[in-house]
């Protein structure tokens, strides 16, 4: 019997779609498809079929944007105003990728800078590193296949895209985009498989390029079993830390960090999770926090009012509740929420100084939960907030330029933001893990970048 997997709408559990996975005989031919077509180079696509490519799916994806939307919320259960903001979020992130493809180019080295370097002129050129296999996460479908399969097209790379099993239907729909604006026969396939057949496809000697979004555990592990020469991505979690200090303005505060903590229930890998607040200002912080976190709607992803909706799986909502229960256990003070509201949902919580050895301390949470710690020496919130494993973006709030500059420079992170949630964004700006959170930067300019490499071309003639 065919093996399949079950898109279910997360919010009630209904099925939206089951669709077919492929077996491990259907990767030969995959595979082949893309390197047939990278090592015959006269079917490369030049840069300006991809321009043209790339904007007629922007301007197709922009008059489907309400049908990509309900797409999104149906398979991953984002509420709708959210979901907007993620379609309009991969049509703009298109449009980069189009205009980037401008930007693709070498540069003269210099010669002549000695005797032995006489009579000589050299450039560098740039041209796609190979076959792209980009794997996918859950929680943003549409936003991040614009981030691997449109990158990929516009570096020239032949790309196989596998979707995470529960959230496939909108790379599919971008896929189906991509067709209809010309993209040729082969340059894009999406596979929907089991994790075994992910693992040979990827390890394969014909990939030149990985990506990976998603958990830590898996994309060390995949990294570890890469072929020799194959180059990889990785973009894992975080707990995204934030330093407050007493000086910090509450009324710009506190909605934009329980918009950066609850957003889509969470499940972001630079939610806000962990708040370190000077004692000065920590009891007004968790009273003005937990009201507005308490004003926060729960329901229906669909409802253009829902603030959060459901968890991805009702297992996840066990999960989230286990780790509230072990933190209260072992010492936390519920401020609010703390219970699941149904199989599928989970109320917005807020913690008070849960041990530093909780799970809520120690791990990415990727549910609505919040922790706040109170601190009244600043390097040692600092050390804290520095010592997991997982380093993503933090964010420090204050007044004062030179602690933000000094929070800035002491926070292990790849980006900080000053008077922001940590969960901002954009996609023309680097964005990344270190350490365990990731390899590489993403961004779609530099994930492009990623997929190029450079060739240098040194011409020697007595006529130079």
């Amino acid at each position: 019997m065919e093996n399949t997997t079950k898109i279910i709408f997360p919010y009630d559990q209904s099925l939206v779609k089951e669709l077919p996975l492929i077996d491990k005989s259907n990767i030969e031919k995959i595979l082949t498809t893309a390197q047939n077509l990278f090592n015959d180079q006269s079917s490369w696509i030049p840069a300006f079929r991809r321009i043209e490519i790339l904007e007629k799916a922007a301007f197709i994806m922009n008059e489907r944007s309400e049908e990509l939307i309900h797409i999104a919320i149906s398979e991953g259960g984002k509420p709708y105003k959210d979901s907007k903001a993620e379609i309009l979020r991969a049509i703009k992130g298109v449009k980069l990728a189009a205009e980037h493809i401008s930007q693709i180019k070498g540069e003269q080295i210099p010669m002549g800078l000695t005797e032995v370097s006489l009579n000589r002129i050299a450039f560098t050129s740039k041209e796609p590193i190979g076959v792209v296999v980009a794997v996918s996460a859950f929680n943003h479908p549409l936003n991040l296949a614009v981030h691997q399969i449109v990158t990929a097209v516009a570096a020239g790379c032949p790309v196989i895209f596998k979707p995470a099993s529960s959230t496939p239907l909108s790379g599919l729909a971008l896929a189906d985009i991509l067709n209809e604006a010309g993209l040729p026969e082969g340059w894009l396939q999406v596979v929907l498989c089991d994790n075994e057949t992910a693992e040979l496809l990827v390890t394969d000697a014909r990939i030149h390029f990985f990506s990976f979004i998603g958990s830590a555990k898996v994309g060390w592990s995949l990294k570890s079993k890469l072929a020799p020469g194959t180059r990889a991505a990785l973009e894992h979690g975080g707990a995204a830390p934030v330093i407050v200090e007493s000086d910090a303005d509450f009324s710009e505060m506190i909605p934009d960090l329980v918009k950066g903590g609850f957003y889509h229930a969470g499940q972001v890998c630079v939610s806000v999770q962990k708040i370190y607040v000077n004692q000065e200002i920590c009891d007004r912080f968790i009273e003005e926090f937990s009201r507005a976190t308490q004003k926060l709607i729960v329901g229906n992803p669909f409802d253009e009012k829902t603030d959060v909706g459901s968890l991805i799986t009702p297992k996840e909502v066990n999960r989230v509740e286990e780790w509230v229960n072990e933190a209260i256990e072992e010492g936390a003070k519920l401020i609010t929420g703390g219970k699941r509201i149904s199989d599928t949902t989970f109320q917005p919580t807020v913690l008070f100084n849960p041990s530093e050895d909780s799970k809520v301390s120690t791990n990415e949470i990727f549910g609505p939960v919040v922790c706040i710690y109170p601190f009244t020496n600043r390097e040692e919130a600092i050390k804290k907030a520095n010592a997991l494993e997982v380093h993503f973006q933090a964010a420090v709030f204050t007044k004062n330029l030179d602690v933000a500059l000094d929070v800035t420079k002491k926070l292990n992170a790849t980006a900080v933001m000053i008077n922001d949630n940590t969960a901002f964004r954009v996609d023309w700006m680097p964005f990344g893990g270190r350490d365990a959170s990731g390899l590489g930067m993403g961004g779609i300019s530099y994930t492009i970048n990623d997929m190029i490499r450079e060739k240098l071309m040194v011409f020697k003639s007595k006529s130079l």
